[in-house]
């Protein structure tokens, strides 16, 4: 079965916090969440009459839900690809921290991002997907660069001033 976010051999890149996170949620899903799901079933088939069953129709989708996870994150881990964070190469890469300062259209605070694979992306925690417009803009620059980023309010240019 192949799920829409991910192709049978597309890598998955992540920290390796990020795999430790995505092996302990699979493990928590398989080991805790099935048995609750099942116990649920268990419980809403003995109210009888399915056909009318609210309980019983929750439960399923639950199960759905978790079931679907399960093979999600189970694809996941297998294309797993470890990337290094904090690298000091000289351009943005994936791992890299990247500290940038918005220049046009207005001038702006320093702000600092790590980049990550999309599996990974936390924005409030400072941490952007390759694959957003920012961290795709930054991607392959180095320090003292400045790229221009496409947004819904228009263009943003922003300048590399350092790398983690």
């Amino acid at each position: 079965m192949t799920n829409s976010t991910q192709t049978d051999d597309t890598p998955t890149f992540v920290t390796k916090e990020g795999l430790k996170q995505l092996q302990q949620e699979l493990e928590y899903l398989k080991n805790v969440r099935r048995r609750e799901v099942a116990k649920r079933l268990e419980e809403a088939i003995s109210y009888g009459d399915l056909s009318e069953n609210s309980e019983y129709e929750e439960a399923k989708n639950e199960q759905a839900f978790v079931e679907g996870r399960i093979l999600e994150l189970e694809e996941k881990i297998k294309h797993a690809q470890i990337i290094a964070t904090g690298k000091h190469g000289k351009v943005v890469e994936l791992g890299s921290v990247a500290v940038i300062k918005q220049v046009k259209p207005r001038e702006g605070e320093l702000e600092e991002y790590t980049i990550v694979g999309s599996t990974e992306a936390d924005p409030l925690n400072q941490k952007i997907s390759n694959e957003s417009p920012i961290g795709a803009a930054l991607l392959d620059h180095k320090v003292g660069d400045v790229v221009e980023v496409k947004i819904p309010a228009g263009k943003v240019s922003y300048k590399i001033t350092n790398l983690k």
